[in-house]
């Protein structure tokens, strides 16, 4: 049946990032869709941002394809182009290859909601974290300088 049972779906807040990166996520829930739905050529979640949290650091991919659709409450878009307000029935696109990072911030005091789409070549994609010392691979995260840190991407 095409459609997902949401409550059905495990809820997480995992993420690979390493430590201190790691706590700005930690108010970022969300349910991987794709692999419920059968879904082998995009990734797809469903995402509830908390007060006060980030969606990811400020990043941007090399080789997939990011949408965001905003479905409740408000965030602020922060990327190379500045800060904008997103809220629900906004879309955001974000092509391989652009090296703009960007993330949301939920401001406010409710929580928001969107559904975040990737497509593109997941096992060769790479990308970089303008605001800190961190890019990322298939194998996982490394300084700038090339150091691995011990931490692996989250499926």
């Amino acid at each position: 049946m095409p459609k997902l049972d949401l409550a059905a779906i495990p809820q997480t807040n995992a993420t690979g990032y390493p430590p201190p990166y790691d706590a700005a996520v930690e108010g970022r829930w969300y349910r991987r869709l794709a692999p419920v739905a059968g879904l082998t050529r995009m990734g797809a979640s469903h995402c509830t941002l908390l007060p006060g949290a980030f969606s990811s650091h400020r990043h941007w991919h090399r080789e997939e394809d990011e949408l965001v659709v905003m479905l409740a409450g408000e965030a602020v878009l922060i990327d190379d182009h500045g800060e904008t307000i997103v809220g629900p029935g906004d879309v955001l696109a974000f092509p391989a290859g652009e090296a703009n990072g960007h993330h949301l911030h939920n401001r406010s005091s409710e929580p928001c909601v969107f559904v975040a789409v990737s497509a593109g070549d997941h096992e060769r994609d790479s990308g970089e974290y303008p605001d800190i010392d961190m890019v990322f691979d298939a194998e996982g995260y490394a300084r700038k300088d090339g150091t691995r840190y011990e931490a692996r991407r989250t499926p």
